[in-house]
């Protein structure tokens, strides 16, 4: 996946793909990592505080294409996610006011 994209395929476990909607991508420089925050677009019909949203790592591949997503490893990553993510709807809040 390339930052900037808006929906990516997500295969789980079972070797199911799922469309995805991207929220929004970030890089940190604290854990030398980009991350992508996105959801099931099946959940685009459903109430606003239903949808599960999920978040990974990945890693770009050098031509700048499809890249690897990865689970997140540390409690530290999550926190930080938490928080962006906190951020990024609270700034969609002031954009509706």
């Amino acid at each position: 996946m390339e930052h900037g994209e808006k929906q990516i395929t997500v295969v789980d476990e079972n070797g199911n793909e799922q469309l995805c909607e991207i929220l929004f991508t970030f890089e940190s420089d604290e854990f030398k990592k980009s991350y992508v925050l996105y959801y099931p677009i099946s959940s685009e019909d459903q109430d606003e505080e239903d949808v599960e949203i999920h978040a990974s790592s990945f890693t770009p591949s050098e031509n700048g294409e499809d890249g690897e997503l990865q689970p997140i490893e540390t409690e530290e990553e999550w926190d930080m996610i938490e928080e962006m993510m906190n951020t990024f709807f609270d700034n969609e809040e002031e954009e509706e006011n």
